[in-house]
Formats: structure tokens, sequence, C-alpha cells
């Protein structure tokens, strides 16, 4: 049996890194060797050694992860994937919310080590990507409309994995982003509203809707819990791991 990946945890005190170590703590190919989060969110008294931000290159040094993942924010992710190329430790992102700019720098950083940057990890998620294509090449001249549904404390709208339902549908068709609607507006034939709903604690939930020609298909995806995103992040982890430096998707994993 192969040796665990070895796995490092940026954003370890937040939501999806505890759930991270939990989802890790059932599985026997990966262990857990290390995390980061800000100084006033450290647990001393946690089992897994935590570090702050500016002690990332010495314990990348002392931990020797292989890889490390990150739920963090775009600021924290780009201080990381530095620290990652140099001590040439493989990464995995799950961050949303970054500037064209941080993701051309991100890419220069797949030059050194794998980076696997998506955003989102559910097997659903790129089934429903996966069947999108083909249904607007089916659906020709069908109105659509994307809603995405997130918990109140989110901070980046449209979710990044809104972003890559609209990419997936940019790759069929030429149109133009709505953000919402308001007043008199009627809608125009080149056109795809994107809504936003931030309510409760709504682990995630997209919907893209075609209509037309007196019908309507929904195409709909809804994550009950943040366990689901935890194991595709530690499945794309164990997938990179040994892998030559390069820019990944989820796909890629999924595919494989």
């Amino acid at each position: 049996m192969a040796e665990p990946t070895r796995v490092a945890i940026n954003g370890i005190t937040g939501q999806m890194g505890q759930t991270l170590v939990e989802t890790a703590s059932e599985r026997d190919d990966v262990t857990v060797v290390c995390g980061f989060d800000t100084p006033d969110a450290i647990d001393t008294a946690g089992t897994i050694p935590q570090y702050t931000p500016d002690e990332i290159a010495g314990a990348l040094e002392e931990r020797t992860p292989d890889i490390v993942i990150d739920f963090s924010v775009p600021e924290a992710t780009m201080e990381l994937a530095d620290a990652c190329a140099e001590a040439d430790v493989g990464l995995v992102i799950g961050t949303t919310g970054f500037q064209d700019g941080d993701l051309a720098s991100l890419q220069e950083v797949s030059s050194v080590v794998p980076v696997l940057k998506a955003t989102n990890f559910s097997r659903g998620i790129q089934a429903l990507l996966n069947a999108l294509g083909p249904a607007i090449e089916t659906l020709e001249g069908y109105d659509i409309e994307v809603l995405e549904t997130h918990h109140n404390r989110k901070r980046d709208a449209p979710s990044g994995t809104a972003k890559t339902i609209l990419e997936e549908i940019a790759a069929y068709r030429e149109f133009d982003t709505v953000p919402g609607r308001d007043g008199i507006q009627p809608r125009e034939e080149s056109e795809v509203g994107m809504l936003v709903r931030r309510a409760g604690d709504v682990r995630g939930e997209h919907e893209i809707m075609l209509a037309g020609n007196d019908e309507v298909l929904t195409l709909t995806h809804r994550a009950e819990d943040r366990a689901v995103f935890a194991a595709g992040a530690l499945d794309a982890a164990v997938w990179v791991d040994g892998n030559d430096p390069g820019w990944y998707s989820f796909e890629d994993v999924v595919s494989s």
C-alpha cells in the first residue's frame, strides 16, 4: 500500500478547514501534518501543529507536506503559493474571488510545482457542467438564467462556481451577463441572468434554467454537507501528489 499523501491545510480553523480535518481522519490515503491560519485563530490546544502565515516557510520545511490544500482568502493564497514554489510543495486551491492578475501569478507558480485550482470540488457539479453543453446545443435559442444561493457569510458574489457555469455557457453561446433585474428591463435575446441569494447556512445551490418553446429544463445541484467539498479536495490532493508541475482542474481528477 502506498504511503498516505501528507497534507497541510491553509485556513485550518475555518469551517472548511475543520471539515477537511474530520474527513481526512476517516481516510487511509491522506494524513494532515499541519495547518496555517491567522494568529487570532490559531488553536494551540489542537493535536495538529498550527502556524501563522509568517511561519509557513519554516513549517513547510519542518513538516514536509506533499500538498497544501487552501481554503482561505485570495491575499493569503498568493503568499502561500510563493512559499509552496520555494519549498517544492504542490498546491490545491479551493479559494475563490481572485482577480485576473492573481490567476496569472498562480499560473506562473504552476510552472514550478503542480497547482490544481477549482471553484467547486463536488463531483455532482462536474457532472452538471458536463451536461450543460449538450443541453445548450440541443435547446438552441432558449433563454438561460443562472441562480446561486449560499450562506450569509460568503464574501464573493456571484460564487466561483456560478462564474465557472457562465464560462461553460460562453463556450457555446455569446451573451451579456445581467446581474439581476430592476425596474423596466425587458429581457434581451443575447443575455444570461445571473441571480444571487445569501441566506442562512446554505452550503451551496446552483440552478440553470433553459426556457423556450413552451417548456423549461432545469439543471440543479445542491450540496447538503461541506464534507462533499472536503472529500473532493482530498481526492485532488492525492491525485496531484507526484504529478509534474502544471495547471490542473478538478475535471482532471474526475476523468482520470
